[in-house]
């Protein structure tokens, strides 16, 4: 689904008055703060202030395709709220997430690392909202090799990191565990016990049979774990949730506590 798809069109108003851009038609709608993104929020002052009249407010609909595998990558995106999934498809038409990304992070990281493309769709999972970056400011950022340029790198190396042990998750760990790893991902990233997701959708991320997804969700229910309303999950009780996931989540959150900068929730 594209946003063309629902008739959405993308703004393009700069940030130059912060505070006076609206996402909506309503005038009194509020921007929210740039430095809700983790990345954002870490830039000495002066960065950020330079940086400030090149961000643009989009939001991000439940559903929208971000970029195909394979596209020409135009903008940075960073996320202030909701959650993006980073999608591997195979020619069967199967596919897998291979990471997610909140307001700790960005999208788009072929635009500095050099590759101009990605082999993965982006696709946005829970609807938020995020400030982008053109191709060209960001090429002219990275070039000045500030903190923008450091971050950046700290990111893509804790990218790495969750997607090399999502691959080894989906390998070698039950149904259950990566179940329990994906719930607490996304919770993290969230900031909400109440996930919006059906169990055929967690089925295609998780690469697993829907059936299996249902059995699992099930058990975590009867064992009051999670509560399974329509269309959502909701997590009761995380500790029995952390209890039921794998090393895998511990791993990815140690070593991205230790690349990036502090957690700050939505408000």
């Amino acid at each position: 689904m594209s946003l063309a798809d629902i008739g959405f069109t993308p703004p393009t108003a700069s940030l130059q008055h912060f505070g006076k851009l609206s996402l909506t038609t309503s005038p009194t709608t509020t921007p929210p703060d740039p430095r809700l993104n983790q990345i954002l929020a870490a830039l000495p002052n002066a960065d950020y202030q330079r940086l400030l009249p090149e961000l643009q407010l989009v939001p991000m609909p439940r559903g929208w395709t971000m970029s195909e595998s394979g596209d020409h990558v135009n903008y940075l995106h960073f996320p202030t709220s909701g959650i993006v999934s980073l999608i591997y498809a195979l020619e069967d038409g199967s596919s897998s997430e291979i990471a997610l990304v909140g307001n700790e992070g960005m999208i788009g990281i072929s635009i500095y690392m050099g590759g101009e493309s990605m082999p993965t769709s982006t696709e946005v999972q829970s609807a938020g909202q995020a400030y982008r970056l053109s191709r060209k400011v960001m090429k002219r950022e990275f070039a000045l090799g500030g903190q923008l340029q450091h971050l950046a790198l700290l990111y893509t190396q804790a990218l790495i990191c969750q997607t090399s042990q999502t691959a080894v998750c989906n390998q070698h760990h039950s149904v259950e565990q990566q179940f329990s790893r994906w719930l607490l991902m996304t919770r993290d990233r969230l900031h909400d016990d109440k996930i919006a997701i059906t169990q055929e959708q967690l089925s295609h991320l998780l690469g697993v049979r829907r059936e299996s997804v249902t059995v699992t969700a099930g058990g975590l229910q009867k064992d009051g774990v999670i509560a399974c309303g329509r269309g959502s999950i909701t997590l009761v009780d995380r500790p029995k949730l952390e209890e039921r996931a794998c090393e895998c989540y511990a791993a990815v959150k140690l070593e991205c506590e230790r690349l990036l900068p502090p957690q700050r929730a939505p408000k």
